[in-house]
């Protein structure tokens, strides 16, 4: 099926089903002083909570998604939902940008203007890109898979066809972060001969590496890593763990309460945000709600948590990746990655550190990331003369 039209219109009943539930809370309590060292601080929460009752307005934020170009396809039985806008200069790049958990499609709004249209901000309309942003399967306005199996490598097969099959591109590039870093680095590996290169922010947690520290060219960075990845693991991965094996037991509580999936979503925008525990320096209230909205008005959560299980049970090996890649190392991410280790493995051309941002890099920072991205693919633009 040829790609469609898309228009996000939720129906009044779910918002007022919504406005019922947050009128119907019953809260828990929290020990005196606990702040946010036991999981999220409640008072936070009855604020935000608060101001989702009484003052967010999803039409509001609805409009403001509709303004981006948004399609629906048909791809190996899931319909998946991409925004596709079209870059503003001679030769715009083709590129594909995928997203993680628990963020959305979103996570990349602020940064499209930045990439199809560089001239508007100060940037060399040379630059420009036509930018494809999907929703993962399972998570948003892209259908939930009624089948197991749908995990980094199967999205990677999904992405090629879209890009090749339904929008008609010969090669494009490549970027995402957290999940969206396992999807790219799969593309890079099945379809190398689809990729200009690929640009990433992380590369998860090295599960390999860390199951293998004897041999002799681990290095001291390495070394390091594993401790560090360990403690995170032991202090921080509870959700992870939840997740990738028992994923249907915790949708039951996070699909019935908005409270709830507020809870579990907040509590990571504040540990992986570089915001020195106070989430408003980063985000707006309406912008951390409308991530959460996509998740209880498509009732994705559970879809998008089993991603956790697919990827822990029944995804294959990655070898070296011979594609051009760029990493953008932000500072306060979850874990860094060795750089030995990376270069061992990836084919790295460019490498920076920049100088602040976290997790959800072109949320935090999307100019930093913008520019990186720009400057790692213009070499290979003129290498390679036109985008096909």
């Amino acid at each position: 099926m040829a790609a469609e039209r898309f228009h996000i219109h939720v129906s009044d009943e779910v918002l007022d089903d919504l406005q019922y539930r947050l009128h119907h809370i019953r809260w828990p309590d929290q020990l005196e002083n606990a702040g946010w060292e036991r999981g999220t601080d409640l008072s936070y929460l009855k604020s935000l909570v608060s101001y989702w009752r009484d003052h967010y307005d999803w039409r509001a934020q609805e409009s403001k998604l509709n303004r981006f170009s948004q399609y629906r396809c048909h791809i190996d039985g899931i319909h998946v939902h991409f925004v596709h806008e079209r870059g503003k200069g001679p030769d715009p790049l083709p590129i594909i940008l995928t997203h993680g958990w628990p963020d959305s499609y979103l996570r990349y709004q602020k940064m499209i203007p930045l990439l199809t249209d560089p001239a508007s901000y100060g940037g060399n309309p040379e630059d420009s890109f036509d930018v494809i942003v999907p929703s993962l399967p399972g998570f948003g306005f892209s259908s939930r898979p009624n089948r197991p199996g749908v995990n980094n490598f199967f999205v990677s097969q999904m992405w090629s066809k879209l890009v090749t099959k339904e929008l008609g591109y010969k090669k494009i590039a490549a970027a995402g972060g957290d999940i969206g870093s396992g999807v790219t680095r799969y593309l890079a590996s099945n379809y190398p001969e689809l990729l200009f290169g690929i640009h990433l922010t992380d590369v998860g947690i090295v599960r390999s590496l860390m199951a293998s520290l004897d041999k002799p060219e681990v290095s001291e960075e390495e070394l390091i890593y594993k401790k560090n990845a360990s403690e995170w693991i032991l202090q921080e991965g509870g959700y992870m763990s939840i997740q990738s094996t028992k994923p249907q037991t915790l949708a039951y509580g996070l699909s019935d309460s908005p409270v709830g999936l507020a809870a579990w979503i907040i509590e990571k925008f504040r540990a992986w945000s570089d915001c020195q525990g106070d989430l408003n320096q980063k985000y707006s209230k309406d912008e951390l709600l409308t991530h959460i909205m996509i998740y209880w008005v498509t009732n994705t959560i559970g879809s998008s948590t089993r991603m956790y299980y697919e990827n822990s049970h029944s995804l294959p090996p990655l070898g070296r990746i011979e594609v051009p890649t760029g990493m953008a190392i932000f500072p306060e991410d979850i874990l860094l990655p060795p750089k030995s280790w990376a270069v061992r493995n990836l084919n790295v051309t460019r490498w920076t550190t920049m100088p602040s941002g976290g997790h959800f890099t072109a949320m935090e920072e999307p100019e930093l990331l913008a520019n990186d991205i720009r400057e790692f693919y213009r070499p290979i633009r003129k290498k390679n003369n036109h985008s096909e």
